[in-house]
């Protein structure tokens, strides 16, 4: 037989895609699982088109979901997330997706992980990569999982059902192994140098002050201004600055090594490109969408950018828009210098495509801040369902049933 075929469905959470997986259809070997799933995305890919595979070649869509029944006491099931390098033969499975967790919950219902209640149906996910509860709330109607509905999220252009997250304890404290494999893992605080701000020596920039935080994702925000950047800026505006993306590249590789999560800036670069991210914040003014949508600065308590593998990402990550919502909310740090928030008010991001607002709660110990919760609403879709299919040859001999 020369063709393999693996069950896979096709979603969209929130202003990404992916290709979702049940961990039982994959090999076992991690090797063999990422060549595999390198294959079925189109990676690496020179032309970076993704023409002979399921990815979509932006950061946004070349992703990769695995759910499998869960191994916690509290959790119905476990997920792994996994960013697909375009270019190169790279997994990075150092982080999470914010917006794919929204798309978890409908496919573990679907898909029988979990027994539906109509109404709403809490999903209590483990998110394997840094070691996080999350529980999504989906929308369900006669046992099946609801998608059509009036909730509108900016980058998304159709409305559908609302699906809210709580990302429960969101620190990304955990260090997890190739494929994200949780043993050996160490605990990071919420500020994983101690302080709300520090100065990074950065080539070709000299010393440029930022704050380092693990919440979401590890996230590092410096001011736009630092850069001699607005907080407006589109991405093709971004993405063909060759010297910028160099220095964005740069902030971003120092703080791994600052944070703890790589041993140098080469390292990062060339093994961690998903984490970190590396974002941008300035104070609110009106400005333009990519759509061409004029927003008001009454809209909003700041601006961001955020990049993503490289890039401009086209909205704001969701797990980047935790980060920032705790970073708002904490004394002294770069975007609680800059950002208008309000006490117990979700902070409003005025981002590439429009407007999102998220909550945060954090609260002061013994042991110094801690991000206790944060509520992100979504929505999700199943795009296809099916198999996904491969030569023979993609990656090892095929599994039996």
């Amino acid at each position: 037989m020369n063709l393999r075929r693996i069950p896979a469905v096709y979603m969209r959470g929130g202003t990404s895609k992916g290709v979702f997986f049940h961990v039982r259809d994959l090999p076992r070997s991690m090797r063999e699982r990422d060549a595999l799933l390198l294959r079925v995305i189109g990676s690496p890919d020179p032309y970076g088109k993704h023409t002979d595979g399921m990815g979509g070649a932006t950061s946004s869509t070349s992703k990769v979901v695995l759910v499998a029944p869960s191994t916690r006491d509290g959790c119905d099931v476990d997920f792994l997330f996994g960013a697909v390098s375009i270019g190169e033969p790279l997994i990075d499975w150092s982080g999470n997706c914010g917006n794919l967790s929204a798309a978890v919950g409908p496919f573990a219902i679907a898909e029988g992980l979990v027994a539906p209640v109509d109404g709403l149906t809490r999903v209590r996910i483990w998110q394997q990569n840094v070691g996080q509860r999350i529980d999504a709330f989906v929308p369900v109607r006669h046992g099946e999982v609801l998608e059509d509905g009036a909730f509108m999220e900016d980058g998304v252009p159709f409305p559908g059902a609302e699906i809210r997250l709580e990302f429960l304890e969101p620190q990304s404290d955990r260090h997890p192994g190739a494929g994200g494999d949780e043993s050996g893992t160490e605990a990071l605080p919420l500020l994983p140098t101690g302080s709300p701000q520090d100065e990074l020596a950065v080539p070709g920039l000299g010393r440029i002050r930022a704050t380092m935080i693990t919440a979401g994702n590890p996230t590092v925000f410096v001011r736009a201004d630092a850069l001699g950047l607005t907080g407006r800026e589109l991405p093709d505006e971004v993405n063909r600055q060759r010297k910028l993306l160099a220095q964005l590249e740069a902030i971003r590789a120092a703080a791994a090594v600052r944070m703890g999560l790589a041993d140098s800036a080469e390292f990062a670069t060339a093994f961690r490109p998903a984490t970190p991210k590396v974002a941008w914040v300035a104070r609110p003014v009106g400005y333009r969408t990519s759509a061409g949508v004029d927003v008001g600065a009454d809209r909003i308590d700041l601006l961001a950018r955020i990049m993503s593998m490289g890039k401009l990402h086209h909205a704001f990550t969701g797990t980047g828009s935790i980060a920032l919502a705790a970073a708002a909310a904490l004394p002294g740090t770069v975007v609680g210098e800059i950002a208008r928030t309000l006490p117990g008010v979700p902070t409003r991001i005025g981002h590439v495509s429009n407007v999102l607002a998220v909550g945060a709660e954090v609260s002061h110990g013994p042991s110094g801040w801690r991000f206790d919760k944060a509520v992100l609403s979504r929505s999700a879709r199943r795009l296809m369902s099916g198999w996904v299919h491969l030569p023979a040859s993609a990656a090892g001999p095929p599994q039996t049933a």
